[in-house]
């Protein structure tokens, strides 16, 4: 398998808790992001606005363990199947799909 980055180098990652099936988050990842993810079983990401790697949970505790990764059928999109610590919203809400129309 090999990952269809985009022309800015990034995948998007949809995040899905093991235990509920609950999607938590969308976040990106670059090849970096990615590649530690798969040597650590815990999430990186990319972060556009910062423009650097992040290990989610690093400041808050609130780590992602992978169980599964999963990609779709072009190769542009990974699902991360996680043991979620904590809330995975920075508005400490367990998923960022709390709101709804």
């Amino acid at each position: 398998m090999e990952l269809k980055f985009d022309e800015k180098g990034l995948v998007p990652a949809i995040v899905q808790e093991e235990s509920t099936n609950e999607v938590l988050m969308l976040a990106y990842m670059n090849k970096e992001a990615f590649e530690k993810t798969v040597e650590t079983k815990k999430a990186h990401y990319f972060s556009r606005s910062r423009k650097k790697l992040w290990l989610k949970g690093e400041t808050s505790g609130h780590f992602q363990y992978v169980k599964k990764i999963k990609y779709d059928c072009d190769c542009d999109t990974v699902l991360l199947i996680v043991e979620q610590i904590g809330a995975a919203c920075h508005t400490e809400n367990h998923s960022c799909f709390y709101r709804e129309l």
